[in-house]
């Protein structure tokens, strides 16, 4: 089948090496540009980029779709069965949506219509959600509303961060795709009832409030590791938490106290024991260790 390929992450490489793997023709990679990363901001291609380049792969990336006309015509163009999207980051307008023989098939990494939007691993392990999933979709104008082809589910479990979720669903998502290809399912219209939205991440949603239920900061802590990471203030200074258990103790401390050397925090409701943590400019280490060269001591409040 002659597909394009539309990704950018770490997500969507699993899906193109599967599709290549399998004998499809991908007659272009869409990725987002290059971008400047690491001390010297040198301008780095992103892993789909990468990964395309070391198959010999043709890559393009544009820097807007929209009101593009010469990038809808190249696409086009290129007289596609189908285009296979897997958080790209660029909105496909109507005209690049409906060119392709078979449309455009993106691959969601939750279970369609929970978690539409951006960070849908984040949001599902935020909420407590027990499993989240792969959606294939037939994409649409909207914002992931498209009809459901195909899905599959993934456990959340209670030691998952997202770098855990996501490796999982990325890996089910190149299987998934593979039998949408092959024997495509009939489309299912998503229901409205039980649609939520993930908004996109910034790094201020890492920062820790002590005065929520320490349940839902080991949530956090897990939903936002690797990016954007969680931390907290002391000294003024910015200190990440890696690992984090929460205790469904009583406290009648004030919340961020210290409460020993373990160290665990008062929280609104219960208490945060911290696991492993990381100053800037050093090593993340286990708490223990950490502790040894950081004066935390019981009493302190953080911030």
């Amino acid at each position: 089948m002659r597909l394009a390929f539309m990704g950018s992450p770490d997500f969507a490489v699993p899906a193109l090496e599967a599709l290549h793997a399998a004998g499809h023709e991908i007659a272009a990679v869409y990725t987002q540009p290059p971008r400047p990363a690491g001390r010297g901001q040198r301008e780095t291609p992103c892993p789909v980029h990468r990964k395309a380049l070391a198959l010999g792969l043709p890559t393009r990336h544009p820097v807007r779709l929209r009101r593009d006309a010469a990038e809808h015509e190249a696409f086009a163009a290129l007289a596609l069965d189908a285009a296979v999207v897997a958080a790209y980051g660029l909105i496909l307008p109507a005209a690049m949506l409906e060119a392709p023989r078979r449309g455009c098939l993106n691959i969601h990494a939750s279970l369609l219509p929970r978690w539409r939007g951006a960070a849908p691993i984040q949001a599902a392990i935020l909420a407590g959600d027990r499993e989240t999933g792969i959606t294939i979709m037939q994409m649409d104008e909207g914002l992931d509303t498209g009809a459901m082809l195909l899905s599959g589910r993934v456990p959340i479990r209670d030691t998952d961060n997202t770098q855990v979720v996501h490796d999982a669903l990325a890996a089910l998502g190149s299987e998934l795709i593979l039998r949408t290809l092959a024997e495509p399912p009939p489309p299912v219209p998503q229901p409205e009832e039980g649609a939520t939205y993930a908004p996109k991440l910034s790094k201020a949603d890492g920062q820790l409030n002590w005065t929520e239920d320490a349940a839902g900061l080991a949530r956090r802590v897990r939903a936002l590791n690797p990016w954007p990471g969680t931390f907290f203030r002391h000294d003024g200074q910015p200190v990440r938490v890696l690992d984090a258990v929460a205790e469904d103790c009583p406290t009648i401390a004030p919340p961020g106290q210290v409460l020993d050397d373990a160290p665990r925090i008062a929280c609104g409701h219960g208490r945060l024991r911290l696991r492993r943590l990381q100053r800037a400019g050093r090593a993340a280490q286990d708490a223990e260790a950490f502790l040894r060269g950081y004066s935390l001591p019981p009493g302190t409040l953080l911030a």
